[in-house]
């Protein structure tokens, strides 16, 4: 995308990214604490590790698919939303990576040239 009247392109709406990055499990310890649930309790409700729920709230893990079917069950909230969650939040941080990010342009260049 070519910048426009001198603006840079992730000073453009649509190409905005967040200059922190937040983990889904932040979200869901938010929505815990709304319910008045602990983590233990809702681990336990679950059935899963208390440690490794833990760790995704705590941005240690990702939200899997089988975490987010889990949560939906629990909390009645669609498994679509953690993963979606999920799926932004590994874009964001990649898109950090600069050197990723040089052999995506690279890759790009090659690519424009067929």
């Amino acid at each position: 995308m070519a910048k426009i009247q001198n603006i840079s392109e992730n000073r453009i709406a649509n190409n905005m990214t967040s200059s922190e990055l937040i983990h889904p499990g932040e979200m869901i310890k938010d929505e815990i604490m709304a319910r008045g649930l602990t983590q233990k309790e809702l681990a336990q409700q679950m059935g899963v590790s208390y440690t490794v729920f833990n760790e995704i709230l705590n941005g240690k893990r990702p939200v899997t698919t089988e975490y987010a079917l889990l949560l939906e069950a629990a909390l009645g909230t669609s498994a679509n939303i953690w993963l979606g969650l999920q799926a932004d939040y590994n874009m964001q941080k990649i898109k950090q990576d600069k050197s990723f990010m040089k052999k995506l342009e690279k890759i790009r260049k090659i690519a424009a040239i067929f």
